[in-house]
């Protein structure tokens, strides 16, 4: 009797620990209700200083009146953008985690040396802004135009080097492109960010270097560099820009963009996604960010979830074909061998 009693009382027991399992077990709705509850880390995959570091510590300065928290800056660098990428895939699924993805995230895919296939493992949030590189030399140089640079790059081969953010980003992409059109080939330097690019040309160890406009801003300003074209369908509205013509307008027929983005790794819960995007969409649009964005020389041009998804479907399959036309991923696998 006093066994049967003792059975009995162990199954309540375990019983009741069971109820009160559940009852502290939260909840998908519970979940996404408390976020975001701490700090949101914000993977940006080049070097600090450059136009994506840029856009990332304009972004963190307003992101918490929108967001409910703040966002932390992780700068993870190397590989193209590739490793930062690869820890933004390889992050959890709370929502605690983004990343900075421009035009080379689909490019990295393309050339089937990174670790992920990131146009299928990544999810794009938001579009921030959509940049045309422009084609920058020191101000000392006698060039005053694409075509004296291209004459004297044809001349004199070895004079010449091509500065770019690492093999097979989007700039490099622009850089090959614009080569191929003049019939010329010129040595490349690799560098892991804009910072580093610029600062090799004023050393004068590459004579030019394709940027975009705001990392270069201050220097065309004080003088010490000049822009020889930009890959822009037209030319640029910022004073700072405007004089420069498009290659276009220069007899080449090449336009080219890089866009900036959020993204997540695959597989967010919806609730948690809901709230980010409608966060995302207030703090890229917030009066703030874009004046800040503005006094880098940068313009905002957001694009919601939807819109910038399509687009990145679009982009990859347009930039495969630019990959197979320019032997891009030829030239990375010669590089790691």
């Amino acid at each position: 009797m006093k066994l049967t009693k003792s059975i009995i009382l162990a199954l309540m027991l375990l019983y009741l620990m069971g109820l009160a399992g559940c009852g502290t077990k939260e909840t998908p709705a519970t979940v996404a209700e408390k976020y975001p509850d701490r700090p949101i880390t914000l993977i940006v995959p080049f070097a600090a200083g450059g136009t994506t570091d840029m856009v990332a510590r304009a972004m963190e300065r307003v992101a918490y009146k929108h967001l409910g928290q703040n966002l932390m800056i992780k700068n993870v660098t190397g590989a193209g953008g590739s490793l930062g990428w690869n820890e933004l895939v390889e992050s959890n699924d709370d929502g605690y985690t983004l990343g900075i993805v421009v035009t080379s995230v689909l490019l990295q895919s393309l050339y089937e040396q990174s670790r992920y296939h990131y146009t299928s493992a990544l999810d794009p949030l938001v579009q921030i802004m959509d940049v045309p590189p422009v084609v920058v030399v020191r101000a000392d140089k006698s060039w005053k135009d694409m075509t004296e640079l291209i004459k004297h790059a044809k001349e004199h081969p070895s004079d010449i080097k091509l500065g770019h953010q690492g093999l097979g980003t989007g700039n490099h992409v622009a850089g090959e492109r614009i080569n191929r059109k003049v019939g010329i080939n010129v040595p490349q330097v690799p560098f892991k960010g804009d910072s580093e690019v610029v600062a090799a040309l004023l050393g004068d160890h590459v004579q030019y270097i394709i940027v975009p406009p705001p990392v270069i801003k201050e220097y065309v300003k004080s003088g010490m560099v000049k822009v020889l074209g930009t890959t822009a369908m037209k030319r640029m509205t910022d004073p700072v820009f405007s004089n420069a013509p498009t290659l276009q307008e220069q007899g080449i027929d090449v336009v080219f963009s890089s866009w900036y983005g959020i993204a997540v790794h695959k597989g967010l819960p919806p609730e948690i996604k809901a709230k980010l995007l409608a966060g995302l969409e207030k703090t890229v649009n917030d009066p703030e960010y874009i004046e800040n964005m503005k006094k880098l020389g940068m313009e905002v041009d957001y694009l919601g979830h939807e819109e910038f998804f399509k687009k990145w479907l679009v982009d990859a399959r347009q930039l495969k074909e630019v990959v197979k036309e320019s032997g891009i991923t030829e030239k990375i696998a010669a590089q790691k061998k």
